[in-house]
């Protein structure tokens, strides 16, 4: 018996009935023969946390573009934290950790340069809109390795397409991220506005502050600690009522105080020019887009507004930036 077949049979020990358990995985696109080591989900796990695409996540805005300190939150510290809380949540019900973590690591991978705004833009000028979940699915299953994608299980890839608010998992696994995502966006961009004043915490409305907790360790502590108390024992990740109400009440208040702030937001327009004078050069210059996207175009799988959205949905901040400056600004020259 191998490594993975004990890792499996451990499995059915040990999980709750309402796991995912990975020997029954509904597969893969493309066959693969099994690892002897690690189980489907732990190397789809390991397949995005050495994907590209999620190193460029810590180049990509989660809510303040361009902030003057270290210590705002990225795109992939965001989604270190979602996986971190994900992971207490899925181990606490005897859940598949393994499943977890992969779709946790893996959900804001289609995430677009300079945060929602970014995704805004190509949205209203993409034929076909753009959403980031569905870039996330498509990294891994036709842009990542030049092509061939991660060929990820589809229970991983499921949970992706699904971790937004109006998506709906098919495994308690992808419910944990979902609402994960949730708790750790609100509370961390709670804590970045803090820092860059742009809200004091004596601010935050006392209804929601008096159910969840007045700082950010205690805000988290209760919305975990709720979530696994409600869910245990149910198929079904939930939390109880009058905590999720206040969450919920929570994320209203940064819609109307952070989200589209002034002061926070002040760049987003020229953000959003950028995005959209990128992609009108690179559908009338497609030759100037990496051979892996002009790849996509000659093999129809793609047309070229869908190659020039991937393309420009895959950069940094800073690599957008610099390839606007490279197109747009004239290059210094001397004679020597």
């Amino acid at each position: 018996m191998t490594i993975r077949e004990q890792l499996e049979e451990r499995e059915h020990k040990i999980l709750s009935p309402f796991a995912a358990y990975s020997d029954e995985s509904r597969g893969r696109d493309r066959y693969e023969e099994a690892c002897d080591i690690r189980p489907v989900y732990q190397r789809d796990r390991d397949r995005i946390l050495h994907s590209k695409s999620f190193r460029r996540m810590k180049g990509k805005t989660q809510v303040f573009l361009a902030p003057a300190g270290d210590h705002y939150r990225t795109r992939m510290t965001h989604t270190l934290e979602v996986s971190q809380n994900a992971r207490t949540v899925a181990k606490a019900l005897r859940l598949n950790e393994d499943l977890t973590e992969a779709v946790a690591l893996g959900h804001d991978l289609g995430h677009t340069p300079f945060g929602h705004a970014g995704e805004r833009e190509l949205a209203g000028i993409c034929p076909g809109g753009f959403r980031h979940q569905e870039q996330s699915v498509r990294l891994v299953e036709c842009l990542e390795k030049d092509g061939q994608g991660l060929n990820l299980a589809w229970e991983v890839r499921d949970g992706i397409r699904n971790h937004s608010t109006s998506g709906k998992p098919a495994t308690l696994e992808g419910k944990i991220v979902q609402i994960c995502d949730k708790i750790a966006y609100v509370n961390s961009d709670i804590d970045d506005a803090i820092r860059g004043r742009v809200i004091r915490e004596e601010e935050i409305p006392r209804e929601y502050t008096e159910i969840l907790g007045f700082t950010l360790r205690e805000r988290l502590n209760t919305l975990i600690h709720d979530l696994i108390s409600s869910s245990m024992d149910k198929n079904d990740i939930i939390l109880s009522e009058t905590v999720r109400r206040a969450l919920s009440g929570l994320r209203s208040f940064m819609f109307d105080r952070v989200y589209v702030n002034s002061v926070a937001k002040a760049e987003e327009g020229k953000a959003q020019y950028v995005i959209r004078k990128l992609y009108e050069y690179y559908i009338g210059h497609m030759e100037q887009m990496p051979e892996e996207y002009i790849e996509l175009v000659h093999t129809g799988r793609a047309s070229v507004e869908r190659a020039a959205c991937d393309f420009i949905a895959g950069m940094t901040d800073r690599y957008a930036v610099m390839k606007y400056e490279n197109l747009t600004m004239p290059r210094m020259w001397s004679v020597l």
